[in-house]
């Protein structure tokens, strides 16, 4: 099939616009973002992710992959067009639809024929009687278009293992001449058919993929259901880590524990700085106000919302306890900026809402993370990045490990405590081993490990 991707140089565009192609379509990526296609053309990913640039090479070079910021000529040479831009949210926390709105209206001048138009973008319920209205206004749906909602469920890292091997597929559609073609151009992942191991790891096709079938309204709320009761989980372990330190338990045991259990599992119960990326507090707050614009008081959802946002106070009160009140001309090396592992992405990063908490109080902040520092230092240029660790620790009063990268665990902390000032360490992801780091000779305190 010929498809085009709207926003493909952003990272659910990208990750979408290769997996197609890798599976067999011909897919235009296009994008607003001169630079970022200028990148891509030549081979290059603007994002950081295991695999990506050697499928990008792949299907390039096979012919299966071209990019373009000309929208309007993508589009008349395509089956079916994916829309993926940002929505982020807005000053009062509902998604902002600009980006999709635009799209949508530069559509609508160049639907020459039949195409089913896909909303990957997480859009609120609503936002697709927005599309709807744009097009229809000029086009016939059912004629010269259809309405598909399919939402993604990438995690970045491991995006394009979960493009290829998914738990499932969602699929709102407004047709059955809609839902067809979806079925169609994702046959090889449904099938179970697609053998990729791009990022180092083995991965063997594990039978059929369930495809959910369901109303516009329905894939849109599966989406934010999702992500909210990710956000929960989280907020919920972060309170069990508090409870765990004020009784004396360890809750890595307990989140262990608990995970064995069938109903529970382990996935996301990780006690920590607390969720941030582009997604999860996105998506809560979007919900949120998708609740209160249908007069639904969103109690939970607010409680999720709120323990999150108190994760960054808690570790700078750790830090106090071993440094001291005052936190002014203190030196902190902070480990990790990215969101999460495996990535660049510092957008929503508590790392970054961490380091500004340091600095208002006066704190000097060296950081390091093994890929992120120059994605961060777009954010918050005045902080000095260190590409060494060892440099970041050098007469540091404090380590604070704010991203759970797998490499801080691997440092040699008996050379790092002879670089610092105080042999102080704050690991707000639970990385290190408490007994060992103690057996160094550091004042080490976790999130929920008692001292």
């Amino acid at each position: 099939m010929k498809i085009c991707v709207v926003g493909g140089a952003g990272y659910v565009g990208l990750i979408t616009g290769l997996g197609l192609a890798e599976i067999g379509h011909s897919v235009i990526n296009v994008d607003v973002d001169d630079g970022r296609i200028d990148r891509l053309r030549n081979g290059h990913s603007p994002i950081y992710e295991e695999g990506v640039e050697s499928l990008l090479q792949r299907n390039k070079d096979a012919g299966r992959l071209s990019f373009s910021t000309d929208l309007g000529l993508a589009v008349e040479s395509s089956e079916v067009v994916f829309i993926a831009v940002g929505t982020p949210a807005s000053a009062n926390g509902e998604a902002d639809l600009s980006q999709v709105i635009q799209v949508a209206e530069e559509l609508a001048k160049h639907l020459d024929a039949y195409r089913v138009i896909v909303i990957k973008s997480t859009v609120p319920v609503g936002g697709v009687e927005l599309v709807r209205g744009i097009l229809g206004g000029e086009r016939q749906e059912g004629e010269e278009f259809d309405l598909v909602v399919n939402p993604e469920f990438l995690r970045e890292g491991k995006g394009l293992r979960d493009f290829f091997y998914p738990d499932r597929i969602v699929v709102g559609a407004s047709s059955d001449r809609g839902m067809g073609a979806m079925r169609a151009l994702y046959e090889p992942i449904i099938a179970g058919r697609v053998s990729w191991n791009g990022d180092g790891a083995d991965h063997e096709p594990k039978g059929p993929v369930p495809v959910v079938e369901t109303s516009l309204a329905s894939a849109q709320m599966i989406k934010y259901a999702s992500n909210a009761f990710l956000a929960t989980r989280l907020s919920f372990i972060n309170e069990m880590a508090w409870l765990c330190e004020k009784v004396g338990a360890d809750i890595n045991d307990v989140a262990s524990g608990m995970g064995y259990d069938p109903r529970i599992g382990h996935a996301y119960l990780r006690a920590g700085l607390g969720f941030g990326g582009p997604c999860l507090e996105k998506d809560l707050r979007a919900l949120i106000k998708i609740a209160e614009a249908n007069s639904y008081e969103p109690l939970l959802l607010r409680t999720v919302l709120e323990r999150n946002e108190r994760q960054v106070e808690a570790v700078i009160a750790k830090l106090r306890q071993l440094v001291g009140h005052l936190l002014y001309r203190r030196v902190v090396a902070v480990f990790g900026l990215a969101f999460k592992a495996g990535t660049d992405d510092v957008r929503n990063s508590m790392a970054l809402r961490l380091i500004e908490r340091l600095e208002s109080e006066g704190a000097h902040v060296r950081a390091h993370d093994p890929v992120a520092n120059a994605e961060a230092s777009l954010l918050r240029p005045h902080v000095q990045y260190c590409d060494d660790p060892y440099e970041a620790a050098r007469q540091a009063d404090a380590i604070i490990i704010a991203t759970e990268w797998p490499q801080f665990a691997e440092l040699d902390y008996g050379r790092l405590k002879g670089r610092m000032a105080l042999p102080y360490v704050v690991d707000a992801r639970n990385v290190l081993d408490a007994s060992a780091m103690r057996t160094l000779g550091f004042a080490y305190v976790g999130i929920g490990v008692s001292t």
